[in-house]
């Protein structure tokens, strides 16, 4: 079965071109030396409306849904991880008023103002309601003061969505938290009490991820999302759906990338008079890796479907994003066993594949935190005939 319009077809065929052209060769080259992405292939993605797939038309977007946002990942992580992530700065901007809006995305969906979002802290990470960073209102500015970490892209950015506590005992944990829009100049951290560490990262070395230091940030009080306090909890639930949506589809793309090498080279190399693809055991590895890839897809576009028409989704979600990053880990870690020792060469982008397929099992919520909230849904509505 496929989801996929004759338009969403068209827009496949484009994205993987695009990949195939601009994303692969760079990454061949760049990743092995932990050198990012270039502003010049950044350039070339906000050319291709990549950074506003689901902006709406109104602010300059292409007025697109989670289906297409999917379909655009899977191909470009099927080059980069890393590219196929920084689409995401772009998109939309949790819970902002219309003001925000309007001064905001039309220049996030050109790619030329895109954000970094800073939720996690050192003690804070799945944990989200357990931050500690704090914003105190002082006149007409907050100050903002704490730690927080794996912000990536970061210095990059032209601002970061920052998360920070505004009521330090509230009824509940998780209503004190609202978030900020922290302006800063793309390449810089020049924002008067703001420093930053870049963390050493295996994998995902398209961009980097940084450890931020704010002591006494001001900000301004209508660079607070949607102009309320406390809000910034339901801020971040509200993108949590698409963007395990996205991390699935990054996942399988990653994966792809490995079945297609890994199919490749199972042609062309050759062991005891004849290519190693005549052998059951590769075949068989090949057929399996290519059956949990298409199980992943199906499911994430199902829910990226559901979604787009409306729906609520949050385990489908979960369920798509634990399964697709499972799957990437195992998937990539067959292509390097097919390969053999040249699979554990950088001389091969199948080493990438599993360097970054490791992470997709981490960020957007850990699988065990997926887990959780699949199975918090089948203890508060049980198993229904028909689907879950």
């Amino acid at each position: 079965m496929t989801y996929l319009t004759d338009e969403l077809r068209m827009l496949q065929n484009e994205t993987r071109k695009f990949t195939k052209n601009e994303v692969l060769p760079e990454a061949n080259e760049r990743d092995p030396e932990n050198e990012r992405m270039s502003n010049e292939l950044v350039r070339k993605m906000a050319d291709m409306g990549f950074f506003g797939i689901m902006t709406p038309e109104e602010y300059g977007g292409l007025g697109m849904g989670p289906l297409a946002y999917a379909t655009v990942t899977e191909e470009l992580a099927r080059g980069w991880l890393s590219v196929a992530s920084i689409i995401a700065r772009g998109q939309n901007l949790s819970g902002a008023t219309e003001a925000q809006k309007e001064e905001y995305l039309p220049d996030m969906a050109a790619g030329e103002r895109l954000k970094a979002v800073s939720i996690s802290e050192p003690g804070a990470g799945s944990d989200v309601a357990g931050m500690s960073t704090t914003a105190e209102k002082v006149g007409d500015e907050y100050e903002i003061n704490g730690q927080k970490t794996w912000c990536t892209f970061a210095k990059g950015a032209d601002f970061l969505v920052l998360y920070a506590r505004t009521d330090p005992d509230p009824p509940r944990r998780h209503e004190g938290i609202s978030s900020f829009i922290v302006d800063k100049t793309a390449g810089e951290f020049d924002v008067d009490g703001l420093s930053a560490t870049k963390l050493d990262t295996i994998g995902y070395h398209g961009w980097h991820s940084y450890e931020l230091s704010l002591n006494n940030v001001r900000v301004p009080e209508d660079k607070l999302i949607g102009g309320d306090e406390g809000k910034g909890f339901y801020h971040i639930m509200d993108f949590f759906e698409p963007a395990r949506v996205h991390t699935a589809a990054r996942a399988i793309g990653l994966a792809r990338g490995a079945l297609e090498d890994s199919l490749e080279y199972a042609q062309d190399r050759e062991q005891f008079d004849q290519p190693i693809g005549e052998f059951q055991a590769i075949r068989f590895k090949l057929a399996t890796m290519a059956t949990k890839i298409e199980a992943a897809r199906q499911l994430t576009h199902y829910v990226a479907n559901v979604k787009e028409e409306g729906g609520r989704c949050d385990m489908e979600a979960c369920m798509a994003k634990y399964f697709a990053s499972e799957m990437a880990e195992e998937v990539t870690s067959e292509g390097i066993q097919i390969l053999g020792g040249n699979g554990y060469t950088t001389d091969y982008p199948l080493e990438r594949y599993w360097r970054d397929a490791r992470l997709t099992k981490i960020f957007e919520g850990t699988s065990e935190i997926q887990q959780r909230v699949i199975a918090d849904r089948l203890f508060e509505n049980g198993v229904h005939a028909g689907g879950v």
